[in-house]
């Protein structure tokens, strides 16, 4: 089981930059061997996918809508990962979650969420 905890949300004027944390815990010897991502939701929309990294300076992935704006980045000594966002935008107003996923190791069940954080953008 793991347990995620993301914090570092907030209100900002469009433009503005705001960086998200995600403490994970549970399964720490392990950490790496999970797949890192943040995701985002808005009321009656699916949640979608911002951006994932694989391993510590490995592969990324990010949505087409935060190329270029967002990074995502995580230090597997602390378990923790990071979603660097710049030149924030309304449209970027959400609530972000944390997911870890280790089901390539451990079983398709082992994939965990975190409880959310909320960033507003607006003026």
């Amino acid at each position: 089981q793991v347990h995620l905890v993301e914090s570092g949300g907030g209100l900002v004027q469009p433009g503005e930059s705001l960086r998200l944390s995600c403490a994970a815990s549970g399964h720490d010897a392990y950490f790496s061997s999970y797949v890192m991502s943040w995701h985002r939701q808005t009321p009656g929309k699916e949640r979608e996918l911002v951006a994932e990294i694989i391993t510590a300076g490995g592969t990324t992935n990010y949505g087409d809508s935060v190329k270029g704006r967002f990074s995502i980045s995580r230090d597997n000594d602390k378990n923790m990962v990071y979603l660097q966002m710049n030149s924030l935008k309304p449209e970027d107003t959400a609530v972000y979650y944390c997911k870890a996923d280790g089901s390539a190791w451990y079983g398709p069940d082992a994939k965990y969420w975190g409880q959310g954080t909320q960033v507003t953008v607006a003026s």
